[in-house]
């Protein structure tokens, strides 16, 4: 079935303006997203999903009520829930392969709902800019068409992506809306930030770093999160980039160097010493297991024994 915009079927578009055009509500919709106050989200109660990683859970979970995730210039933030089971999934898409994750994403939802209950499946889409290089305007269309492939009827509610994410300041194009967070029991989308982007945020980021594949990282049946097995090669030569200047590692390591978030460089040299640290990653996982994590009395994530 196509995607469907006011219960009716998003004909073929070549771009996003077209879309926009097409549909100014989504345009209003847009410009109320991006304009409501940031939420700060409180660790005790997030799940936070890093770049190309998606999580999927109810309202029935007892470990999180939020899902939320961050640091997007010309990625996608994606966020599917089915109205009837409260079932939601949220992705983190950056273009690496749009076409073998959307229905990943769709599978998270459908399988955590109940099929012939009542309801429906809604789409939000936040994220990208007016980019230069087009990075962002590319994976908009890619993540609508490949939407447009799924057999389920999907309703397409929120569409702050690419111009209308983006904002101009002392003449560079950066994004309005880095992050997002989706309350599981309501199903509200807001924009968000996040001080804590655990767990084993390195591990993660070194995955990603390494070109991981989109991984779902949490089982709502138990409320672990599920980190690998992943490796990466033993002969890395990324020591250089430790002693590089900031603005040579945005320029290189980065798809938008002009509208990072200024922790960025902070980022990928801690990443980069990570896995300086761990050449091999088969120490991270004993006997080929993942790593798990289980939310503590106090409300931290902690591996699980």
């Amino acid at each position: 079935m196509p995607l469907l915009i006011q219960n009716r079927a998003l004909d073929r578009i070549t771009s996003t303006g077209e879309l926009f055009d097409r549909h100014p509500h989504l345009k209003e919709n847009a410009r109320t997203f991006r304009s409501q106050p940031l939420v700060d989200v409180d660790p005790k109660c997030l799940l936070y999903v890093q770049q190309r990683e998606f999580a999927a859970t109810t309202p029935a979970d007892k470990s999180v009520s939020v899902i939320g995730s961050g640091d997007a210039t010309t990625c996608h933030f994606v966020v599917l829930r089915h109205t009837g089971s409260g079932a939601v999934c949220l992705a983190h898409c950056d273009g690496s392969c749009t076409w073998s994750e959307i229905p990943l994403i769709v599978k998270a939802v459908t399988s955590l709902s109940n099929v012939s209950k009542e309801g429906r499946l809604e789409l939000h889409l936040a994220g990208g800019f007016n980019d230069e290089s087009k990075t962002s305007h590319k994976l908009s269309l890619n993540i609508l068409a490949a939407f447009q492939k799924q057999k389920e009827e999907i309703h397409l509610e929120t569409c702050c992506i690419t111009e209308m994410n983006d904002i101009v300041v002392d003449g560079n194009h950066s994004p309005v809306v880095y992050g997002i967070g989706v309350n599981v029991n309501t199903g509200d989308v807001f924009p968000s930030s996040f001080t804590h982007k655990g767990p084993a945020e390195e591990l993660r980021s070194a995955r990603t770093f390494t070109g991981g594949q989109m991984a779902d990282i949490y089982d709502s049946s138990r409320g672990l999160i599920k980190i690998g097995p992943c490796s990466w090669s033993p002969n890395l030569d990324i020591g250089f980039w430790l002693s590089q200047e900031d603005d040579t590692i945005l320029k290189y390591l980065s798809t938008s160097p002009l509208a990072e978030p200024p922790h960025f460089v902070q980022h990928m040299k801690t990443t980069i010493q990570f896995l300086l640290e761990h050449p091999s990653s088969d120490s991270l996982f004993p006997g080929g297991q993942p790593q798990l994590y289980h939310r503590s009395e106090r409300g931290d994530w902690e591996r699980a024994a």
